[in-house]
């Protein structure tokens, strides 16, 4: 204990990153503040006694958790960040498929800033289709809570939530400026852990409820709490695994000096892809539901909303099938074993016992493809937990925590934002979060908004 408070100390002693800690801080309020304003020409109090809230346990249910509640509470970000991941995995498929956008991507700084300049303008188009989907879905769930009529409020209602998801975006471009971590990534993080406390409340009230309708009582409320914690270790082993890779460097005589002889190592993680793969399945099984908002009345609509659709069979065999093959191919998209093989060459580096050139990329490739099978299998394990917690009884608000891209979300910001915190200390000479070797490894580029 008396390590932890002396870390603190230290953290505050180093004026930037107290001003960064505040800064981001400060911001992460005005978005939690954000989240309870709601529409203009909605009645609140009709809203919260309406049918929306019966939406909490289907797929919109996700949604909402991703938004810290505020899509079924009809609030100025109802579509927060989302629009925006949206548009960069859109912007990532371009850049593979359109060779303008290759192109944009090799120019460097100035190639980033007119790709982020584009993913700006596909999230204002996002947002504008996403607007039309949420007011069908308001004008069928809570039609006695609009106060407008049908124009002013559809006209309204697309102005202000565009704005409230730019808003959103720039108040995570800030944090990422001009505080700790990745703005993005913990903008979304803040709205998972806003649920948290919703999830744990109706999971308690469910265990401590009548035994005779098999509530367990709160032995079994501290077994699912064990487990809980299990899962957040086992995931938290799968974003730090590395496989390391040796490489001896050979030595140049320069003038009368010595260089190199030194061995290094690369490092290739288990989970190169971090959440990405979890994200892009989940935007294709969103589609369904999202389209399905267009029809409200439809028993199509009326399924995708329902939590029968969560648990079908159907749907995790898909996802987990999804999830594994995006983990190869985003693996694919950020890991080029040629180029790596490539720049070992022109620094006269070579892996013991393996000859540079294509024996390299083949011999990095072939392990890339090892490490990344167990790798999928155990992320698309983690999407598909929910649904085996559901199945054993937890509700479905906090079962949304044992695993899918909730969890894994809050594993990866919580890592890399500590890694930023442990660099700075280590850069004035203080102890890190952690002692000796064990120094904390973030997801760096797999942090969701460094990738998307």
């Amino acid at each position: 204990m008396s390590k932890f408070i002396e870390t603190l100390k230290n953290i505050w002693k180093i004026e930037d990153l107290r001003n960064k800690i505040l800064y981001t801080l400060g911001l992460v309020l005005v978005y939690r503040i954000g989240c309870f304003v709601v529409l203009p020409g909605i009645d609140p109090g009709v809203l919260a006694d309406s049918t929306v809230q019966a939406q909490q346990n289907g797929i919109l249910g996700i949604l909402n958790m991703f938004v810290g509640g505020s899509f079924l509470r009809a609030s100025v970000f109802a579509l927060g960040i989302m629009p925006y991941i949206s548009a960069s995995i859109a912007m990532q498929l371009l850049t593979l498929a359109v060779p303008y956008f290759q192109k944009l991507q090799k120019e460097g700084e100035s190639g980033r800033k007119k790709i982020s300049q584009w993913t700006r303008y596909g999230t204002i188009a996002v947002t504008l289709v996403q607007g039309l989907g949420y007011i069908a879905f308001l004008n069928q769930m809570a039609p006695e809570a609009i106060a407008l009529n049908s124009f002013m409020f559809g006209l309204s209602t697309i102005v202000v939530l565009t704005a409230g998801t730019v808003f959103c975006m720039w108040l995570g471009e800030k944090i990422t400026d001009k505080g700790i971590g990745n703005g993005i990534s913990l903008i979304i993080m803040i709205g998972i852990i806003a649920q948290l406390p919703f999830g744990l409340s109706a999971e308690f009230g469910s265990r401590l409820g009548d035994e005779t309708i098999g509530g367990g009582g709160i032995i079994f409320f501290l077994l699912e709490i064990v487990m809980l914690m299990a899962v957040v270790i086992f995931t938290v082993l799968m974003v730090q695994g590395v496989r390391r890779i040796p490489v001896n460097y050979a030595k140049r005589m320069i003038g009368n000096k010595e260089y190199g002889g030194q061995r290094q190592f690369i490092p290739l993680r288990v989970n190169a892809s971090g959440v990405m793969p979890i994200i892009f399945a989940q935007a294709l099984m969103f589609i369904p539901s999202l389209a399905g908002q267009f029809f409200p009345e439809s028993s199509f609509a009326q399924h995708m909303n329902s939590g029968e659709y969560l648990t079908s069979v159907w749907y995790n065999v898909v996802m987990f099938i999804l999830v594994v093959v995006f983990t190869y191919f985003y693996t694919a998209l950020i890991i080029n074993p040629n180029e790596m093989a490539e720049n070992m060459k022109r620094n006269n580096g070579f892996i013991p016992g393996v000859k540079p050139g294509k024996n390299t990329a083949e011999f990095v490739d072939n392990i890339l493809s090892r490490i990344t099978l167990p790798g999928s299998l155990a992320l698309g394990l983690i999407a598909i937990l929910p649904v085996f917690a559901m199945a054993f009884g937890v509700n479905p608000q906090f079962a949304q925590f044992y695993g899918g891209t909730s969890l894994l979300i809050l594993v990866a910001v919580v890592l890399d934002t500590l890694q930023q915190i442990e660099g700075h200390l280590l850069m004035r000479h203080y102890d890190g979060l952690m002692e000796g070797s064990n120094r904390i490894k973030g997801r760096g580029a797999g942090a969701i908004g460094a990738s998307v």
